[in-house]
């Protein structure tokens, strides 16, 4: 599809100037003066200039500036207060749009205030970093209070943000280039590059090689646009990410030198080793050198020797190509196994003596199981990858995990009448569709006579499970009790142990689902990363405004998910709903407003009943009679 603004991707996209650079100096330097005091209201500062470099239009004085994201009443407070300053020394009339004489745009655009060097000096100063060395000066443009020399940020190498630099620059040089990675694919193919773990924090520390990504957004060298996070490079962080890879260069040009043989003198003079020529044994000797010098934790060695040429399914330009692509989130037959996944909250608290009974049960048949936090869902299975422990390591390193596309919800008869009467079963079916798996099950216990004593009658409860079967679209299973359940469990994670052997697994985004249909030609076998998973299905992360407003209209009785969809593909959000409300001529006409929305499969009305009830509840300005 092609996109009506492509100046937005690519490196070469030109920033609007700020309409407000008087209001972003100032702020810049209140930043700056709580960074040199330690005060952590620089994070704060620092958030409210991004917001103000993203809005296009001037500003007055610091109570418009109120409308803006992170702009509290202190510092609009303080902008005013400098405002005021600057009439008293500059006249009444004096500019607020533009820059006082002397200062120009380009000396504060950058968060640091440092002047963008030219393109010989950037090269003078690559030059410098040949030798490994990480750190450089500025020019004497740049000085600090004192009459210090300002440093310039440059990340040690194979840092993580060495590592986020040059992968986002990679990813650019491609052709037909998006312009941007999401944290998902970022994380994996830049742990190639780094030393420390993206996800894994180091012994006695809680930082990992990701953290340094707040130090690039507010460096102004790597933007964080869109929900999910799009990451992308800033004309800064491609000069820097530009150089850092011309001294990558001739590192390995000088490292390559005395290996070259005859066929690379011949060629175009640039040192490279084809993976995908020959197979001799000199060609597989180097290939298994070039795979020891960086260590990963997305391959382990198990892996790492199944996608050798003509030893997997891919071939060898498809497995070789670049080495990022398999190493990017690829599982060959053999080098994975497949582990039931279950929820602590079924193994601990409650009645502790029957949720012990699914361990033993389970135990007793010998399925491999591992008890975790799941966010959404009782039970899954994830294609856990097989590592060898690293002599030297306390722990061993971690492998890559990728969620089947099946997950059950098991539910007592007790169970599933609680969850009726507080709405949360009408919520958990609701966030299982939008999970990402595509499998979804209910497990049902019967549990004999005990549903002939709940505050529900059978009746209702036999009614919402064929409702969940026939109108939601589960599979349901029914079983009598806790050791049916893990019989079914056991005979499901053999039934995929045995359909998932042969196969090769792709690990693929959340983010990219939709984009086209190419990505789910073999959905069984492209699938989504546990943590991706996990983190998507957690069920007080933040939402958008369209989300909420999908939960409020589901607290309305009679609103299923279907109808709750349907109105939101009329009207996205509350203040929407409103306008159109106001638009309406007369009372019977804003009653009857949603009355011809359709839902589902058959297209039914949503009827006057709920249109009229949804029009009370955001337009009567008393209580609800």
């Amino acid at each position: 599809m092609q996109s009506s603004e492509p100046a937005r991707l690519g490196r070469k996209r030109v920033l609007p100037p700020c309409p407000n650079p008087l209001f972003l100096k100032w702020l810049t330097e209140l930043r700056d003066h709580a960074k040199e005091k330690g005060l952590k209201t620089q994070y704060v500062y620092q958030k409210a200039i991004n917001s103000l470099k993203k809005y296009p239009l001037p500003l007055k004085n610091g109570k418009e500036a109120k409308i803006l994201q992170n702009f509290g009443d202190g510092i609009c407070k303080f902008l005013d207060e400098k405002l005021k300053k600057h009439y008293l020394e500059n006249g009444p009339d004096a500019p607020i749009h533009s820059l006082p004489s002397g200062i120009t745009h380009s000396q504060h655009h950058s968060n640091n205030l440092a002047p963008p060097k030219s393109t010989s000096d950037l090269s003078k100063e690559s030059s410098r970093k040949i030798g490994g060395n990480t750190k450089s000066q500025p020019d004497d443009g740049g000085k600090e209070k004192g009459g210090r020399r300002k440093r310039e940020y440059v990340p040690q190498k194979r840092s993580g943000g060495y590592a986020v630099l040059l992968t986002l620059y990679r990813h650019l040089q491609v052709p037909g280039s998006k312009g941007f990675m999401f944290k998902n694919e970022l994380q994996t193919e830049a742990q190639l590059l780094c030393d420390k773990s993206f996800t894994v924090p180091d012994v006695g520390s809680k930082y990992t090689a990701w953290s340094s990504v707040s130090t690039l957004i507010q460096k102004d060298l790597l933007l964080k646009t869109h929900n999910p996070a799009r990451y992308s490079l800033t004309e800064l962080g491609v000069a820097l990410a530009e150089r850092l890879e011309s001294g990558e260069r001739e590192i390995d040009d000088e490292r390559k030198e005395p290996n070259r043989t005859e066929e690379e003198e011949s060629g175009d003079g640039v040192p490279t080793v084809d993976l995908t020529a020959d197979e001799g044994e000199e060609e597989e000797d180097e290939r298994d050198s070039c795979s020891t010098e960086r260590p990963t934790l997305a391959v382990s060695q198990p892996q790492a020797e199944s996608i050798k040429p003509g030893s997997g399914p891919l071939g060898n330009s498809q497995a070789l190509d670049t080495g990022r692509a398999v190493t990017g989130g690829c599982l060959c037959p053999g080098s994975y196994d497949i582990v039931l996944c279950v929820d602590f909250i079924e193994t601990t608290g409650g009645n502790t003596a029957r949720k012990q009974e699914l361990v033993k049960e389970l135990q007793r048949n010998g399925v491999t199981f591992d008890i975790r936090k799941l966010n959404v869902g009782d039970f899954l299975w994830v294609a856990k990858e097989r590592v060898t422990p690293v002599p030297g390591q306390l722990r061993p390193p971690a492998g890559q995990e990728l969620v089947l596309d099946y997950i059950i919800e098991r539910k007592r008869m007790d169970d599933l009448c609680g969850s009726i009467i507080d709405g949360r079963f009408r919520e958990q079916k609701f966030r299982l569709k939008r999970c990402g798996l595509h499998k979804p099950i209910y497990l049902v216990e019967e549990c004999g006579s005990a549903a002939a004593h709940l505050s529900l009658p059978e009746s209702t409860l036999q009614q919402a499970i064929v409702n969940t079967q026939v109108v939601d679209g589960f599979f349901v299973k029914r079983v009598q009790d806790v050791k049916e359940s893990a019989a079914y469990l056991t005979v499901m994670t053999r039934h995929l142990q045995r359909l998932y052997q042969n196969r090769t697994l792709f690990c693929r985004s959340r983010e990219l689902e939709g984009d086209g249909e190419g990505e789910r030609e073999n959905p069984s076998c492209s699938l989504i990363s546990f943590t991706e998973f996990n983190q998507g299905a957690v069920k007080n992360k933040c939402q958008t405004v369209r989300e909420v407003f999908a939960r409020q209209l589901m607290q309305i009785s009679g609103i299923s998910g279907d109808k709750a969809a349907a109105i939101l593909e009329h009207y996205g959000t509350v203040c929407s709903l409103l306008k159109a409300y106001e638009q309406c001529p007369s009372e019977a006409d804003k009653e009857k407003l949603l009355s011809s929305v359709k839902y589902g499969k058959l297209q039914r009305n949503l009827g006057p009943a709920l249109s009229r009830t949804i029009y009370q509840l955001y337009c009567t300005p008393g209580p609800l009679s």
